[in-house]
C-alpha cells in the first residue's frame, strides 16, 4: 500500500513548457500498470502541448475544476469537458486538451496499460517545412527534448521546446 498527498508530489513538467503544474502521482505511488498525472492549467496552458496520439495507451481525463477543451481527431473536433466530467481516448485517436477559458483547470490524466510512455508509439501533428503543411510526426525523446520526424517526407524538425504545438485559434 502506498499513500501520498498531492501537495507532497513534486512537479515534473513537460520539456515543451506547456503547463505550470504536473504531478506524476503514479510514479510516486510506484504504479507500474497505469499512469496518473495531476494538472493545474492556467489560461492558455495544455496537458500535452499539441495534437498527438498514443498507439500503446488509452487515456482518460477527469476535470475536477473548470472547463477543459479537447481537440479530437486530425479534423480537431472541439469538445468541452466541464467539472466532474470525463473523456476517454482509445489508442490511436489524436487529441489535445487545454485551458481555453479564463479560470484555472484542475484535472487528472490516467493512461493504461503501463506507467510510462513508449516514445516510439507516440505521434504528433505539427507543421513540416518540407511538406509545407501540418503532417503526422513520429516523436522521440532525445536528451530531454522532443525530436519530431515527418512520416510523409522523413524530415527531422529542429529540437526546440515549443510553447504551443497546436494551431493558433
Amino acid at each position: 500500500m502506498e499513500k501520498v498527498r498531492i501537495d507532497d508530489v513534486e512537479d515534473e513538467l513537460s520539456p515543451l513548457g506547456v503547463h505550470s503544474v504536473r504531478k506524476p502521482v503514479s510514479a510516486v505511488l510506484g504504479a507500474t500498470e497505469f499512469a496518473m498525472n495531476y494538472f493545474e492549467l492556467e489560461p492558455g496552458e495544455s496537458f500535452s502541448g499539441g495534437l498527438h496520439t498514443h498507439h500503446d495507451q488509452e487515456e482518460v481525463f477527469y476535470v475536477e475544476e473548470g472547463t477543459a477543451t479537447f481537440d479530437v481527431g486530425i479534423e480537431r473536433e472541439s469538445v468541452e469537458v466541464a467539472a466532474d466530467e470525463l473523456i476517454r481516448f482509445p489508442p490511436g485517436e489524436f487529441q489535445e486538451g487545454y485551458n481555453d477559458g479564463s479560470e484555472t483547470v484542475v484535472g487528472w490524466a490516467i493512461g493504461a496499460p503501463g506507467a510510462s510512455h513508449d516514445w516510439d508509439a507516440l505521434q504528433s501533428r505539427i507543421y513540416c517545412p518540407e511538406c509545407e503543411e501540418e503532417t503526422t510526426q513520429d516523436t522521440t525523446m532525445v536528451d530531454g527534448t522532443f525530436q519530431f520526424t515527418c512520416t510523409e517526407c522523413g524530415a527531422e524538425q529542429p529540437r526546440v521546446a515549443r510553447r504551443r504545438l497546436r494551431r493558433s485559434r
